[in-house]
């Protein structure tokens, strides 16, 4: 977790990123899977594969690149914003029960990508599950959170999904 962080906070600045520290409600993304949307999102320019990610929305302090979220930790009505955090346990699917984080490495397949929910926009779901509130969130397939770019099958990623999960959210490792 610890090496997740620092790995943001090195790689943000050199990438342009807008890091900042958001306090409230956001979505947590990173033990969940995008299913194709059939659409496309731009990202810096650049076109991907659209996603959507179920996370549940949780409260409290929160990283985000605010260059995606047009400057603010304020989300549009009805809305939170895909964020990371420091929480080690929260809901997961497919109970939602609150579960302790597992991250693991992955290599991305034809089949299987790696998505990128990461300061993306996410909309609440009316209905609680299990007592917990849920959005659903969109946001590119293997579009590397650090730099924008298309992640090649074949990339090394990680990702706090369980294993075998298809598209699971996470990140790339950056090259060298």
């Amino acid at each position: 977790m610890r090496y997740v962080i620092a790995l943001m906070m090195l790689t943000g600045s050199a990438y342009g990123m807008e890091l900042a520290i958001c306090h409230g409600e956001f979505a947590l993304c990173a033990a969940s899977s995008a299913t194709p949307t059939g659409k496309t999102i731009k990202v810096n320019g650049k076109t991907f594969q659209e996603g959507m990610a179920v996370c549940p929305v949780l409260k409290g302090k929160s990283i985000a690149d605010l260059s995606l979220m047009n400057g603010s930790c304020d989300a549009p009505k009805g809305k939170v914003w895909s964020l990371f955090s420091t929480i080690t346990s929260y809901p997961q699917a497919p109970t939602w029960a609150v579960t302790p984080m597992t991250v693991t490495k992955f290599v991305t397949t034809r089949e299987s990508g790696m998505s990128n929910m990461w300061s993306f926009s996410c909309t609440l779901i009316a209905k609680k599950v299990n007592d917990v509130k849920l959005a659903s969130c969109y946001g590119p397939i293997n579009e590397s959170p650090w730099n924008s770019d298309h992640v090649p099958v074949g990339t090394e990623a990680f990702s706090a999904a369980p294993a075998g999960a298809l598209n699971p959210v996470g990140g790339n490792f950056p090259i060298k």
